[in-house]
């Protein structure tokens, strides 16, 4: 190592080394990161003795603080519960008129919904509560069993066609794969039925099949999807004059349909579920279809 000299422009001393013609100079670190690290050193020292620090054995020191994070989480949770048992013994006991007559509530309800039908209900219903083949739009305020929060309850509480004894029972025969129509009356009374929500449908080609199905339809369909064809929620019987279908409404999904039948299956939540949460998730549906009757 070569003597030291001075930087003729800085004026600092030098440390001696040199790589390709450029010297290092000897400067010193920069007192206020001197006095940072002193700083932070002594602090790290001392919050050892203040807050729980060094395991010792089966325990730690506890720290002169008292500090303890599990009892302040316990503590929250416990405030968390207080402050929610309040709203959820209303949502358990008042009435559904009461409860959306108060906006704030209803706000309470949303959210809590939303997490309590993602948990319980979107792998079904999707994320959105728009459905899909096989399971209904919640969004669209069209109902087999009727919309009101008292309704939406007892579906949820009891299930479809569930093992529950107090089920709603809905079932469409298969009217083709049983016999009791022929190939014909299948086709014709399918396409009666698509005709109802595809007036373009009724064309001069189609209108003989299309009556020959009209007369099978009131034979045979009428009992429970209504004369008008608007369907029954006291039985599930679905509207078909609408553009809305589970199942989906092409003219070949409704021949499947009649051909071999429907029977949808819907759980029951009633030992899932707190009445609470069944009655929440009731007005959080309710809600999805435009909180419509």
């Amino acid at each position: 190592m070569s003597a030291s000299e001075r930087d003729p422009v800085t004026g600092r001393e030098t440390t001696g080394h040199e790589w390709n013609g450029i010297k290092e100079l000897d400067t010193p670190v920069p007192r206020g990161v001197l006095i940072f690290l002193v700083v932070t050193h002594v602090w790290a020292i001392g919050w050892w003795f203040f807050a729980p620090a060094w395991p010792v054995g089966t325990t730690y020191t506890k720290g002169l603080l008292g500090i303890d994070q599990r009892a302040s989480v316990e503590e929250q949770l416990v405030e968390g519960q207080r402050d929610r048992s309040v709203w959820m013994t209303r949502l358990e006991t008042e009435a559904y008129d009461s409860i959306l007559a108060d906006e704030g509530l209803m706000q309470t309800v949303r959210g809590t919904g939303r997490q309590l039908f993602g948990d319980n209900c979107a792998a079904c219903h999707g994320r959105d509560g728009r459905g899909r083949a096989g399971y209904p739009d919640l969004t669209d305020n069209d109902w087999l069993w009727g919309g009101g929060p008292e309704l939406i309850e007892q579906t949820l509480r009891y299930g479809i066609n569930s093992n529950h004894p107090d089920s709603r029972i809905a079932q469409m025969p298969a009217f083709g794969r049983d016999d009791m129509l022929d190939r014909e009356q299948v086709r014709s009374v399918a396409s009666y039925v698509y005709s109802l929500s595809n007036p373009d449908y009724s064309t001069d080609d189609n209108l003989g099949r299309i009556e020959a199905g009209r007369e099978v339809f009131e034979t045979t369909c009428a009992a429970c999807h209504g004369d008008d064809a608007q369907g029954s929620a006291d039985i599930g019987a679905p509207n078909l004059t609408d553009s809305r279908w589970v199942y989906g409404g092409d003219l070949q999904t409704i021949i499947n349909t009649v051909h071999g039948g429907r029977q949808g299956h819907m759980p029951t939540w009633d030992e899932r579920l707190t009445d609470a949460e069944i009655r929440t998730l009731s007005l959080y549906v309710h809600d999805l279809g435009s909180g419509q009757p």
